[in-house]
């Protein structure tokens, strides 16, 4: 498994990445690709083999938390992420997904960005279904890289808030929970982003808080993982979507799945979407249900 590369840079209050860029062949090659697809029903194949009952994964994983306060035993996050609204992902399509997470009665649900293809007005389409994800403790988001382009972002989490789904633009939450507090960190995008301020998101946080981030490039879990930092949550890179040599170069750079920084667990999660190719090979569509439980101090 490879280890997660640092941040390019690390100033202040700022945690950045480079932005990938394509060249003009790379941009065009991805457009014949799907468009090709589109025309031969890639939407529906899409769904049919990845995103069916039974066609995707749950996956769980737990995390150790010394001294963790009983009222937060056991708690539950789903995580869904990297969605990519648009021509293989459209309204309907997360319906077994929806299902499937109801059925595990999460404490709360997040979404760890890339709601879009190209769009803004992608990210509409699957706003129905999403809005059906309901847990006691909410709905939370943060953008990805894809979620940018246009500069809508915004109109994206007013939408997006108007259907109780709150996106967490370098903020946190507190939730008091007995004597324990957990504090969801959320942080905009490493390349996209205009602004990027771990400081401000973690500003509210306190000692003794088990901390959970959202952050959707995992590249930046270096910078952000250590003390009482619990557990960082990711996606970003697809687990690579095409699993096959040469191939799986043509995406992101994919860490893992589960590492270890010290203290603090990075959670990279293989995504639900796709991107150019309506096509997972080796790499499952996923929903990740990460829960707390409790060990001895060390």
């Amino acid at each position: 498994m490879a280890s997660v590369p640092d941040p390019s840079e690390l100033a202040g209050h700022g945690v950045r990445v480079p932005a990938r860029r394509h060249g003009t062949l790379r941009r065009a090659l991805s457009w014949i690709a799907e468009h090709s697809f589109v025309a031969i029903g890639g939407r529906w194949l899409y769904r049919s083999r990845h995103l069916a009952a039974g066609r995707f994964v749950e996956r769980f994983e737990t995390v150790l938390v010394p001294g963790l306060d009983p009222a937060l035993e056991g708690l539950t996050i789903a995580q869904l992420s990297d969605l990519h609204a648009g021509a293989f992902l459209g309204p309907g399509d997360l319906s077994a997904v929806v299902a499937a997470v109801a059925r595990r009665c999460p404490d709360m649900v997040v979404i760890t960005g890339d709601m879009i293809a190209h769009h803004w007005e992608e990210s509409l389409t699957v706003l129905d279904d999403l809005a059906q994800l309901q847990s006691p403790l909410g709905t939370y988001a943060v953008f990805g890289n894809h979620d940018y382009r246009g500069r809508n972002e915004g109109r994206i989490a007013e939408a997006y808030a108007e259907r109780g789904i709150r996106f967490l633009r370098n903020e946190c939450v507190r939730f008091e929970m007995g004597n324990g507090v957990l504090a969801l960190v959320g942080l905009e995008d490493l390349e996209e982003a205009k602004d990027v301020d771990l400081d401000k998101a973690r500003g509210p946080v306190q000692v003794g808080d088990v901390e959970i981030v959202l952050c959707h490039n995992p590249r930046g879990a270096s910078a952000i993982a250590g003390a009482g930092c619990t557990a960082i949550l990711s996606g970003h890179t697809h687990g690579t979507q095409v699993d096959l040599p040469v191939l799986r170069r043509l995406g992101p750079q994919h860490p893992g799945l589960r590492l270890d920084l010290g203290t603090t667990t990075l959670i990279v999660s293989r995504g639900l979407g796709v991107v150019a190719v309506p096509m997972r090979v080796g790499v499952p569509a996923e929903v990740v249900y990460l829960q707390l439980k409790g060990c001895s101090p060390l």
